[in-house]
């Protein structure tokens, strides 16, 4: 049975170069920075903003190991959303398992 990707349903994280208006237009993100922390691998800053503007950001992996909502490198999560958190964007939808 395939997994639906769950969606991005919000960014605080102003700065990223993906966020417009507190929507990610990144195709798709990466959760979870090596060491299980659950920080968005795909944020960066850069002078403008872009992405693809008619879509919402969905999640294409997941990296933390030790969330409830990780299957097997998968979200299972029916959506997530990020923000600042240890001064970095973390996935704030994270639950330890």
């Amino acid at each position: 049975m395939g997994m639906k990707m769950p969606q991005v349903k919000g960014c605080s994280v102003d700065n990223c170069a993906y966020n417009t208006q507190h929507d990610c237009h990144a195709m798709a993100v990466t959760i979870g920075e090596p060491g299980g922390d659950p920080a968005c691998d795909t944020y960066f800053e850069a002078a403008r903003h872009g992405g693809v503007m008619d879509m919402t950001a969905g999640v294409g992996a997941c990296k933390t190991a030790d969330c409830s909502f990780n299957k097997d490198y998968e979200c299972s999560a029916s959506s997530i959303k990020v923000g600042m958190k240890h001064n970095q964007p973390d996935c704030l939808t994270y639950q330890p398992r």
